[in-house]
C-alpha cells in the first residue's frame, strides 16, 4: 500500500510543477539582488575624507582673490578721477559774495585798533584794488592793440603810443546862435549784430567854431580836444560841404 501511495504521488507532481516551483525563488534572488544595502563608511573615513576636502576648499578662494582684487584696482583710478571731473566752482556776483560772507559770520566784535591802524588797512586795501586795476587795464590795452601778452612785457613802454590818436566826425551844423559854438548832429547806420537790420541813431555835440565859419545846413568834421567850456569838447577843422 505504501509503495502505491508514493507512486501516486510522483504521477500526480509532473515535472512542470518543479520548473515552476524553482523559477519563483531565482526570481526573487535576481531582484533582491540590487537592494542590498551599500556599506556605511566609518567615523575614521569620514573624518579622513572631510580632512582632505577642507584644504581643497579654503585654497579655491585664495587663488581666486587676486583675480577678485584685480577689477578692483582697475577700477580704482576713474574713482579717484571723478573729483577732478567735478564741476567748476561757482561764480558768485559780488553782492552774493558778500551775503554768503555775512551770513557766515561768527558775531564776534573785531578788537579795538587806533586810527593809524585803520589808515594803514585803508592803505592796503586801494593799494591791492590798484595792483588790480592796473593789470586790468594793461589786458584791456593789449586786446585792443591785438600784441601777445609776453612780448608787451619785454617791450619797453611808449607812453606817447599809448595816448592814441584824437577821433574825427562829420556831421550836419544844425545851430550856430551862439558866439564861436556850433551844434553838430552826427548821423551813424550801423547793421545790427543778431537781426542784420540797418539801426540808424543820431547825437549832437558842440564845437568850439573860432571864425564863426560854418552855418547851418553845413557838413562840417570836427576833432576831439581838450575841455573848452562845460560842454565843448570838439573843435571844427573844416567845412566839407556849404548847404544850398
Amino acid at each position: 500500500m505504501l509503495e502505491s501511495e508514493e507512486n501516486v504521488n510522483e504521477e500526480t507532481t509532473p515535472d512542470g510543477d518543479e520548473a515552476a516551483s524553482e523559477a519563483p525563488d531565482q526570481v526573487a534572488e535576481e531582484v533582491v539582488a540590487p537592494e542590498e544595502p551599500a556599506e556605511e563608511p566609518t567615523a575614521e573615513e569620514v573624518a579622513e575624507e572631510s580632512a582632505t576636502d577642507e584644504p581643497a576648499a579654503e585654497e579655491a578662494p585664495a587663488e581666486e582673490a587676486p583675480a577678485a582684487e584685480e577689477p578692483a584696482a582697475r577700477a580704482a583710478p576713474p574713482a579717484a578721477a571723478e573729483p577732478e571731473a567735478a564741476e567748476p566752482e561757482e561764480v558768485l556776483a559780488p553782492k552774493e559774495a558778500r551775503k554768503r560772507a555775512r551770513s557766515t559770520h561768527s558775531g564776534e566784535a573785531r578788537p579795538a585798533r587806533s586810527s593809524e591802524e585803520r589808515a594803514q588797512e585803508r592803505d592796503e586795501i586801494r593799494r591791492k584794488k590798484a595792483v588790480h586795476r592796473r593789470a586790468y587795464r594793461q589786458k584791456q590795452r593789449e586786446r585792443r592793440a591785438g600784441q601777445p601778452r609776453a612780448e608787451a612785457q619785454t617791450a619797453p613802454v611808449d607812453h606817447a603810443a599809448q595816448q592814441g590818436t584824437l577821433k574825427v566826425r562829420q556831421g550836419v551844423v544844425v545851430s550856430d546862435k551862439t558866439d564861436k559854438t556850433i551844434t553838430v548832429r552826427i548821423d551813424i547806420a550801423r547793421q545790427h549784430r543778431m537781426y542784420k537790420k540797418i539801426v540808424r541813431t543820431s547825437s549832437t555835440l558842440h564845437a568850439h567854431d573860432e571864425q564863426n565859419e560854418a552855418h547851418v545846413g553845413d557838413k562840417v568834421r570836427v576833432i576831439e580836444s581838450r575841455p573848452l567850456s562845460r560842454t565843448k569838447r570838439w573843435r571844427l577843422v573844416e567845412v566839407l560841404e556849404r548847404a544850398r
